[in-house]
């Protein structure tokens, strides 16, 4: 018997409660009918990409943003229920949006 059958043997619950509390993270998001909308703007001459339109609770959208700013490394904020990305990430971000069952619609450009 290793290390990892004693640890289980000793503590049958606590594996099972980090695989919940991670699989409950990512649930928790709100599914909308209308889409999100994913646009491009220049501001100040630089690019941004500008997500909008979800109508779950704000701290949702929070975590959403903070997800897309740390998968793409890149930064970002979060006013005025939209997220604004620093660069042009269109494609990758409506990507990730698809993978998490949410239907996107492409604004500009």
């Amino acid at each position: 018997m290793d290390l990892q059958d004693q640890l289980k043997n000793l503590f049958p619950d606590h594996i099972e409660e980090e695989k919940t509390s991670k699989e409950d993270e990512s649930s928790n998001v709100w599914m909308q009918d209308d889409p999100i909308i994913c646009k491009y703007e220049k501001r100040k001459g630089k690019p941004i990409t500008i997500i909008e339109g979800y109508t779950g609770a704000n701290s949702d959208f929070k975590i959403l943003a903070k997800e897309i700013k740390t998968t793409l490394s890149v930064g970002g904020s979060f006013k005025d229920d939209k997220i604004i990305i620093q660069g042009d990430y269109r494609d990758k971000i409506m990507q990730m949006l698809k993978n998490k069952g949410f239907t996107v619609k492409r604004v500009g450009g």
